[in-house]
């Protein structure tokens, strides 16, 4: 799986006594190009969020925001979860 070049985009609530983040995982790209699409995701889902392991964590559900806007972006996206 890791490196076979899918975005995933998923969710999750473990750890954060059952609130909601977005989770994408398996992007192939530089820290300070994760970094760029990581603010930009923030602000096209009005949400804060962050980056942890080279997982982005975006609070809320919004799984089909992030999927649109990565496909848009070139990515290949699947949704898991």
């Amino acid at each position: 799986r890791p490196g076979d070049g899918i975005v995933r985009v998923g969710r999750s609530t473990k750890g954060r006594r059952g609130k909601i983040v977005s989770t994408v995982t398996g992007l192939a790209i530089e820290a300070d190009e994760l970094a760029t699409l990581l603010a930009d995701l923030k602000r096209r889902c009005g949400s804060g969020g962050a980056l942890k392991d080279g997982v982005i964590e975006i609070q809320g559900e919004h799984r089909d925001t992030l999927i649109e806007e990565l496909d848009k972006r070139g990515f290949q996206v699947k949704r898991v979860g």
